[in-house]
């Protein structure tokens, strides 16, 4: 009985092993370079009539991705360019609203809400661990609970937990709701299931270049996706643990459980009209997450933009000695409510992470792009002198 209480203890912590999001304690300091001095991009928002509704336009062009700043993780170097086609991205997250709407036409069952099966999640596993019973093989995903009091930060096991029953209905679990959130990001969604909404509405998953040209905005090498400064004029720009509050991951026992999401639109939008690229929760990319891939791209250009990047052919992630370092990951861009300047500073546009495609966490949502023609010159003037 001892032995199969080891087993399951175990296995209900393995998600955390497989996403590493932000394990580990990082010393930030210094500062990126200031932004360099452009023309602030023109916001165009399509409209539903030939421009596909409460989306953006997002202009080809160059940027130098990645970031050579002391604030960058080994994984964000060297910041190197790289040229993207036009594309349209969605304002916002997905939220709870829109993704109730697919599962209600669809009757799509999530990740969360099905049996894990045991060869998606034995690849991400060290060689030799047995199957564990059917008893612990039960719908339900990763949920931040928070802990009492400080507590040692490169032990991220204390403030995580593999909760039955948690899903995008419930992210907390059982007990929790979306309950008056309809606007918020939908979380507790797997790669998979995201990729299900995409193929429903027509639309993909940027690829993670994409997915940094569009969150910086026309900001070239800037620290945020607004400038270099964490709170210009005091202002808070993004949904990011409160450093206010007790120090991460501490929560308060009145504040009625763990820190969350906020409504979409809650902040400033950036230089292309979009919200909460960063902060909030983390946004799946198509991409394949290797931690050399910067390197390797930089050193076979040799300086000349890259064109569209999609990203390595497969995944290598050496973070965690107990996962393969080949075991299957995706990429994750933004941050989310738990990152802060002591604990994974992922609030910025080259931060990156790896994460397990069938892994849903109360704290990963996503948003789309379309590949629907570029605005013409008309519905340019009309859409720039539009309202937003």
């Amino acid at each position: 009985m001892a032995s199969m209480k080891r087993l399951v203890s175990r296995f209900t912590l393995i998600p955390l092993a497989l996403l590493a999001l932000g394990a580990g304690v990082y010393a930030w300091s210094g500062h990126a370079a200031a932004p360099q001095p452009a023309a602030a991009p023109v916001v165009l928002v399509g409209d539903g009539q030939g421009t596909p509704k409460a989306m953006a336009w997002v202009p080809p062009g160059v940027f130098q991705m990645g970031s050579d700043s002391k604030l960058a993780q080994r994984n964000e170097k060297p910041a190197h360019p790289v040229r993207v086609h036009g594309f349209w991205m969605d304002l916002t997250h997905v939220t709870n609203d829109q993704f109730a709407a697919f599962v209600q036409a669809t009757g799509y069952v999530t990740t969360a809400e099905s049996k894990p099966d045991w060869e998606t999640v034995r690849v991400q596993l060290p060689p030799g661990v047995p199957r564990p019973p059917d008893s612990v093989l039960v719908p339900g995903a990763m949920v931040f609970v928070g802990t009492a009091a400080p507590v040692d930060l490169s032990d991220y096991s204390q403030w995580w937990r593999y909760v039955p029953g948690a899903d995008w209905r419930h992210p907390q679990g059982p007990g929790s709701t979306i309950e008056g959130k309809g606007d918020h990001p939908v979380v507790q969604v797997s790669y998979a299931d995201a990729q299900a909404y995409a193929r429903w509405v027509g639309k993909r998953l940027p690829t993670e270049a994409e997915w940094e040209y569009a969150a910086r905005g026309g900001l070239e090498q800037a620290t945020y996706v607004w400038g270099d400064e964490l709170n210009p004029d005091g202002q808070v720009m993004a949904n990011y643990w409160d450093t206010n509050q007790p120090s991460f991951p501490v929560v308060k026992p009145e504040a009625g459980g763990a820190a969350g999401t906020l409504p979409v639109t809650s902040f400033p939008a950036n230089g292309y009209g979009l919200y909460d690229m960063t902060g909030n929760a983390w946004q799946w990319v198509a991409d394949w997450y290797d931690a050399r891939y910067f390197a390797q791209q930089a050193q076979a250009a040799g300086g000349q933009p890259i064109e569209n990047p999609r990203g390595p052919d497969q995944s290598y992630d050496p973070s965690d000695p107990s996962v393969p370092a080949t075991a299957p990951k995706r990429v994750i861009r933004g941050g989310s409510f738990l990152c802060n300047e002591n604990y994974c500073l992922s609030y910025r546009p080259s931060a990156r992470q790896a994460a397990d495609p069938y892994s849903p966490m109360s704290h990963v949502g996503f948003r789309l792009v379309s590949d629907q023609p570029a605005p013409t010159d008309a519905q340019r003037v009309q859409l720039a002198a539009a309202p937003h």
